[in-house]
């Protein structure tokens, strides 16, 4: 085992895991865990315009858009007129996304406990100031623009 492994490495297999238990807890639902996290984010936000929801999930507008239709073609979300703004909608929960959603709940909160699951608070506040910094890094970056090497590719782990 590596004395020091790379970080992006580390990402990656906490990614992978995340998503093999997201999968598997929601496979009945015949959900992707991209579908599952975003449904519990319209249901969180409710009334987000897709823009903003991209943004809190820390999504490229394109793949918010795709995830969203399929949940709309599912009849788990709506996207409807926003009153103040006709050019803009908002996203919202049919009756039975809400369901779905109130029945999921249980799920997002394991899998957000299991992930933090013994670190101490300064443990965990320490994560998540480094994750949003290497985030930054790659948002500044060549390979974080799409310019370059690809951040995912082995080199750069």
């Amino acid at each position: 085992m590596l004395t020091q492994e790379p970080i992006g490495l580390l990402v990656a297999v906490v990614r992978r895991r995340i998503k093999q238990a997201v999968s598997t807890l929601v496979r009945e639902h015949d959900l992707s865990p991209q579908q599952f996290w975003t449904l519990m984010a319209v249901a969180t936000h409710e009334g987000a315009s897709l823009r903003e929801l991209a943004e809190l999930q820390r999504m490229d507008p394109p793949t918010a858009c795709r995830v969203v239709t399929t949940l709309t073609r599912r009849r788990l979300v709506h996207s409807g007129a926003d009153p103040a703004d006709r050019r803009r909608s908002r996203l919202v929960l049919t009756p039975s996304g809400r369901s779905l959603a109130g029945q999921l709940a249980p799920v997002a909160a394991a899998v957000r406990s299991a992930v933090e699951a013994g670190l101490t608070p300064s443990e965990r506040a320490a994560v998540v100031a480094g994750l949003q910094k290497v985030i930054a890094n790659l948002e500044s970056s060549r390979a974080g623009s799409g310019k370059g090497s690809h951040p995912g590719g082995n080199g750069n782990r």
